[in-house]
């Protein structure tokens, strides 16, 4: 099986992080191939980037000339373009927004979301109430950071730590990272929590080999049928 997993920025040195976790995640017959576009920002930060994001992640797998994957990977939190891509792929595609929230709501009755720059959480609101499990979730909480920021480990864990009381507080049982950039982090705040902590690449990740284990595929009934036959352009007309 071979999981392709898409970063939402042009940060390589995100993408191999990314990888990593979702590596650690993955069962032995796993291969995970990451994908860091061509173009787009260098982080995800508010609605322009991702608008961006989202066509850029979209073109990255209209040209992905790789070894054949069975799904998709999302690695962006809240970001959009997750159901352009169910249109545009013949597998399943797993949002590591909507992986980690459907796996916190079988660990507690409410669950909180902390996440990099209070700027994003709007985004997230919106693609939690997609997703149809925005019910469940107590707060979205930031932590200041910037995405680019979260290579520093002991900052990171510091402001995280800060935020995730203030989630606690608002009744949250389970947390969730709120970012692909902070996979990995779950290792080191859960056992001083003492609750749940959601990494939502290593939930997508093992959602997606489910799904295929499953012989599962994006329904083509409704919402997900195959784009129309139409001239599109990507880019300026005078690029190929």
């Amino acid at each position: 099986m071979r999981i392709v997993v898409t970063n939402c920025n042009t940060t390589q040195e995100m993408t191999e992080e990314i990888v990593r976790g979702a590596r650690a995640a993955a069962g032995p017959g796993t291969a995970v191939t990451g994908l860091t576009p061509a173009w787009g920002p260098e982080s995800a930060e508010g609605w322009l980037d991702s608008y961006l994001s989202a066509a850029a992640v979209l073109d990255t797998l209209r040209t992905y000339d790789g070894p054949p994957y069975d799904a998709v990977v999302m690695a962006g939190f809240g970001e959009h373009g997750r159901e352009g891509v169910r249109e545009l792929v013949d597998v399943p595609v797993v949002d590591i927004t909507e992986a980690a929230a459907h796996l916190a709501c079988l660990l507690g009755r409410r669950y909180g979301v902390v996440t990099t720059l209070e700027r994003s959480v709007g985004q997230i609101e919106d693609s939690l109430e997609t997703a149809g499990v925005a019910r469940n979730c107590a707060a979205i909480v930031g932590t200041g950071l910037n995405v680019l920021d979260l290579g520093d480990d002991e900052r990171t864990e510091t402001a995280f730590l800060a935020a995730a009381e203030r989630a606690c507080a608002a009744g949250a049982e389970v947390l969730v990272l709120g970012c692909a950039g902070m996979t990995g982090l779950q290792r080191l705040v859960g056992e001083k929590l003492g609750l749940p902590v959601v990494d939502g690449v290593a939930a997508a990740v093992k959602l997606a080999e489910s799904l295929v284990a499953l012989g599962l595929r994006t329904s083509r009934v409704g919402s997900y049928a195959e784009p129309l036959a139409k001239r599109r352009v990507w880019g300026r007309p005078d690029r190929p």
